[in-house]
């Protein structure tokens, strides 16, 4: 009879090791005193291990001790009175014969017949993966260095280009050709200041287009509206998020619809002229809108020939968003939305009524 339950003993201690030696990562096996009960193969191939230098020993106590570490040794101790398992415990070391490595450790409590109790470790190798990401910490950081460098003289360029724009549009004698140059330094210099936003937001994804719509209309303003001019330039509304690559376009579009309604809207000696730009959300839906309130043209064109340059620059930059831009004009100012799926069908609201 014990010698029916000693073979059937053995037979389940070699099936255990047979299970446990199939395992590709490195698995050991200790006794409560934290001793070495059994390992896999795949744990003296490792760590180039000897079983007869690792078994019946203390677990802190292999190889040259790379395992004896306070808050490890803590943590197993609590396993078995704690019953609960130790998950992802990384450990970093000089290994012997291996070199520096980083090791994965999950342990969990492995109970039978009652009386005997065990904790199953299991380590895995991450040093790839950990190298893998310094090195694409290191990419991102050259890559954000080059790019600061780009915008850098992106903008410097953009700074260039204005002043010389002005500087002609000065010595130029015609005065149709004074204020195509005069447009031509507003763009850039709109231009600079959706760069510069885009900038400041790169790597988010996303942004938040109140401040981005507020610090472009302040740039507009400054260089569009004369001090003797009494127009003011708002931005309204709750806002919402949209993707760096669509406020770059939806900025543009700001810039053109604002110099266009600062043009032709009002008629000189206006008083309490008002441009508000407004941009809502609703899922995935949007809506933005430009309204004033000056004088309003009956053609139903934004203020502006159909074949003018701002217009085409609108249309091109909608058709880019997949969205539709819509002008309601009359007698008490002129609303451009351009909007995106079931927006389309919401009135605009008015300067007074935003």
């Amino acid at each position: 009879m014990f010698r029916k339950q000693f073979s059937e003993v053995e037979d389940a201690c070699a099936l255990a090791q047979a299970m446990v030696d199939t395992v590709r990562e490195p698995l050991i096996v200790l006794d409560r005193d934290l001793r070495v009960v059994a390992a896999s193969r795949s744990f003296y191939v490792k760590f180039s291990a000897d079983p007869r230098d690792t078994q019946g020993k203390r677990f802190y106590e292999l190889g040259d001790r790379e395992w004896d570490i306070p808050r490890l040794r803590l943590l197993l101790e609590e396993i078995i009175p704690n019953q609960s398992p130790m998950a992802e415990y990384e450990v970093e070391h000089d290994f012997p014969r291996i070199g520096r490595r980083v090791m994965l450790l999950n342990a969990c409590i492995v109970r039978y017949e009652k009386a005997h109790t065990n904790i199953l470790i299991g380590i895995e190798d991450i040093t790839v993966q950990r190298n893998l990401e310094g090195d694409k910490d290191d990419l991102l950081r050259q890559k954000d260095i080059l790019l600061d460098e780009l915008q850098h003289r992106v903008a410097n360029s953009l700074q260039i280009i204005a002043s010389i724009i002005m500087m002609k549009a000065k010595s130029v004698e015609s005065e149709e050709t004074r204020r195509h140059l005069h447009d031509a330094h507003t763009r850039v210099i709109s231009v600079a200041a959706v760069q510069e936003h885009l900038h400041a937001s790169a790597g988010i994804g996303s942004m938040e287009m109140q401040p981005y719509l507020t610090k472009l209309c302040e740039a507009l303003a400054h260089s569009m509206i004369a001090e003797h001019q009494s127009i003011t330039l708002r931005v309204l509304g709750q806002g919402g998020r949209a993707t760096c690559r669509d406020a770059e376009s939806l900025g543009l579009i700001v810039t053109e619809l604002v110099i266009n309604a600062l043009k032709h809207a009002f008629e000189p000696g206006t008083e309490d002229g008002q441009i508000a730009v407004s941009y809502e959300v609703s899922g995935t839906d949007w809506k933005l809108s430009v309204v004033d309130n000056g004088v309003g043209r009956p053609d139903g064109v934004f203020a502006q020939p159909k074949s003018g340059l701002g217009t085409g620059i609108v249309k091109a930059l909608a058709k880019q968003l997949d969205s539709q831009v819509n002008t309601l004009s009359g007698p008490q100012g002129t609303t451009v939305t351009v909007t995106h799926a079931t927006f389309a069908g919401r009135e605009a609201k008015s300067p007074a009524g935003a």
